[in-house]
């Protein structure tokens, strides 16, 4: 149906974070629609251990709208409840959200978190019916898309086995490249690689990659992946860092290193891994360990952000009791 009278005035719950370590859900009301916006309803919403994980610590940098309440969330899938006259969408379709800013007063950072939300269609990605709650996964698949072609050339090392780094991985080898060496220090992560070796950086004595990715988000990581570089290797940094990045100049300078930095995922990005995805190119299996009903919130993301064996978390919003 469209948007009309009986439309306005919604409310949702939602996740928010009134402050560091700090979750309840709320009833919160919707911002008003708009002819080009849709209503999804929620089904799943993932929780990230990247940029997540900084806000519910406290430790994400200052940028532009940061600040809390807030409600997180940018791995949102759910259907489409009503749509604005030029939405061009339909009712009932299955889509993926990006987050949204919908909540009023309340900070939408990044706003998926909820059981229903408000954006514009123009947001959103229809989605095929049979990845079901593997599509929250999709952000970080554009995420790992983004980063490989950020870089000169497919990574022989990737630093970290979490979502991302397999991601990366699975990417890498669907496009031909030669399998990549993956470096995970904790031992619970170490499994779940198919066609590539995971090994403990301790045990790895190659110091000639030419290519490096960064997908840990570790700051204090440079020096050590600036060792391993070829002369003229280059380093991709492509998670979310909240200290400052450093580096000795002299082992940089020997190996005349390059640095590239990994930027957000653009709208293309995630139209690719969706059709990479229902080609058969790209799996998402295997990487969703935990999920919560939206009534356990509260520990649902403490359980992503401190316990090493959940590698993916997603609150669904379908079952709330």
């Amino acid at each position: 149906m469209h948007l009309h009278a009986a439309k306005s005035g919604l409310s949702a719950l939602a996740v928010v974070m009134q402050q560091p370590r700090e979750i309840a859900l709320q009833q919160l009301p919707l911002d008003a629609c708009s002819a080009g916006d849709v209503v999804v309803d929620m089904e799943w919403s993932g929780i990230s251990t990247g940029t997540e994980k900084l806000l519910w610590s406290g430790t994400m940098p200052m940028f532009p709208g940061m600040g809390y309440p807030l409600v997180p969330g940018y791995e949102g899938v759910g259907r489409v409840s009503a749509a604005g006259e030029a939405a061009g969408i339909e009712v009932g379709t299955r889509v993926f959200v990006p987050g949204a800013r919908c909540f009023g007063s309340v900070r939408g950072l990044f706003g998926s978190a909820a059981e229903r939300v408000v954006l514009p269609a123009a947001r959103v990605l229809p989605v095929a019916e049979r990845l079901g709650e593997r599509a929250i996964l999709l952000a970080l698949a554009a995420t790992a898309l983004h980063a490989l072609e950020v870089g000169r050339e497919p990574p022989q090392l990737i630093i970290g086995h979490g979502v991302l780094g397999r991601l990366l991985a699975r990417l890498a080898l669907a496009r031909g490249a030669a399998p990549p060496v993956v470096w995970e220090k904790q031992p619970a992560r170490r499994h779940g690689a198919a066609g590539y070796d995971v090994i403990d950086p301790d045990a790895d004595t190659r110091r000639d990659y030419r290519s490096i990715c960064d997908m840990s988000g570790d700051a204090a990581l440079l020096d050590a992946l600036v060792q391993r570089l070829a002369p003229g290797g280059e380093i991709v940094l492509a998670g979310f860092y909240a200290a400052p990045l450093s580096f000795a100049f002299p082992p940089a300078f020997m190996r005349e290193a390059r640095l590239s930095i990994a930027a957000q995922w653009q709208p293309r990005d995630l139209q690719r891994v969706h059709e990479l995805c229902v080609s058969g190119a790209l799996s998402l299996d295997g990487l969703i360990t935990h999920s919560a009903v939206a009534a356990d919130a509260e520990s649902a993301y403490r359980t992503a952000f401190t316990d090493p064996d959940c590698l993916k978390m997603y609150l669904d919003w379908g079952t709330r009791a």
